[in-house]
């Protein structure tokens, strides 16, 4: 067991902007002797400033001294923040940001100047290093969302039992009881999307994967970050209504809770930013990813083939398949139009992956009633958001 552990920080985030990290790093990486570079720029939102080392952008130049402009001229780099003598390694904070939420990570603004680094990638390789680092963060934030809204599920489900209103317990209500197992359908439907990632993430580290599960974690990793994300504010948003007027007062913490869940869409990209990364996903692999989600699709509806409690749930996902399919073939010549229904049509991709999930856990011969009556209530509401032309004029 090592006796030692370092936190990490990400340090992309210049003043012009975060997503678009080919416009806006200006961060100028100057070569040294010894083989290091001296990081110079400003990075405007540094979250883990307090963090050991960072991971960061800069953008080299060609041999005439000229900066590259695009992702071509991006490379990444590695630096402690302090030195042997444990003073800051070039870095001058300049402020602490004031946060909505997640208050106890520090995040700043930080000037390098000078700072001592060493590159990791391959020259203006920098975007593509970083993929295998955002799928890691971006799975981080789906399981920090699930943990989330199963803590707020719990905490509301208690005081239901405690809590008496109108002569009865909140839990003999009907209403109320209706109200957390949308919560909890949410919970479990987010988590077995997570675990999903979580597994074929596995599987590519320690050599299991194969050309399909590649594929599929490729899609499913902005579809898992973005979908579970919103879920948790929503979530964790009814689960302070669940508490009447205690949810809304500090004493409680549970204000801090939905202060924390509104990074989540935000951090390692936002729910458009992510749902563009899914129509990137589709052309870049020339279709390939829907193929190989398609097949997974149906291989994990056949486990309920036999389950006369589940057929009309399972029919309901093939038919909603049939439609994304359908709705692929309409907009793969008019861009536009995909681009423009691109959250709802990651929303169904999510939407309609999660519910064979739930069907293939139905299905499992150790499944309750309650892990049925999930993948039933799931498969009632509508799948897929995206239809036509006519709901984006």
């Amino acid at each position: 067991v090592p006796e030692n552990f370092w936190t990490s920080g990400q340090w992309m985030t210049e003043r012009k902007g975060g997503s678009d990290v080919a416009l806006g790093t200006e961060t100028i990486p100057v070569p040294q002797k010894d083989g290091s570079y001296h990081l110079s720029g400003y990075k405007w939102f540094t979250s883990a400033s307090d963090a050991d080392m960072s991971l960061t952008l800069a953008r080299i130049q060609d041999e005439a001294g000229r900066v590259i402009d695009g992702t071509r001229g991006l490379t990444l780099f590695y630096l402690e923040t302090r030195d042997k003598k444990g003073q800051l390694n070039g870095i001058q904070i300049q402020k602490l940001k004031n946060k909505l939420g997640t208050r106890q990570l520090p995040t700043a603004e930080m000037l390098l100047d000078g700072a001592v680094a060493h590159r990791l990638s391959e020259p203006g390789r920098g975007v593509a290093a970083i993929a295998d680092m955002l799928t890691v963060t971006r799975l981080h934030n789906s399981i920090s969302a699930v943990s989330g809204m199963r803590r707020i599920l719990n905490l509301a489900r208690d005081y239901a039992k405690n809590r008496s209103t109108f002569g009865k317990k909140l839990i003999d209500h009907p209403l109320h009881v209706q109200t957390l197992a949308r919560l909890e359908l949410e919970t479990r439907g987010a988590l077995l999307l997570t675990m999903e990632m979580a597994k074929l993430l596995g599987m590519e580290e320690t050599g299991k994967g194969d050309g399909d599960s590649r594929l599929l974690m490729r899609l499913l990793t902005p579809l898992a970050k973005l979908y579970t994300a919103k879920q948790a504010v929503s979530t964790t948003s009814e689960g302070l209504e669940c508490f009447g007027g205690q949810g809304y007062i500090e004493d409680t913490g549970l204000p801090g809770m939905l202060r924390d869940a509104q990074v989540l869409p935000i951090w390692e990209g936002t729910t458009n930013v992510l749902s563009l990364d899914v129509l990137r996903a589709f052309s870049k692999t020339e279709g390939n990813v829907f193929r190989v989600f398609c097949s997974d699709v149906r291989e994990r509806l056949k486990s309920a083939e036999n389950v006369e409690q589940l057929a009309c749930s399972r029919r309901r996902l093939l038919e909603a398949l049939d439609a994304l399919t359908a709705f692929v073939s309409r907009a793969a010549s008019d861009h536009q139009l995909l681009e423009t229904a691109a959250r709802d049509f990651a929303y169904s991709l999510a939407r309609v992956y999660v519910g064979s999930l739930l069907i293939e856990h139905a299905a499992w011969n150790e499944a309750g009633i309650e892990d049925i009556a999930a993948a039933k209530r799931w498969c009632r509401q509508p799948l897929v958001l995206a239809s036509s032309a006519e709901n984006y004029g």
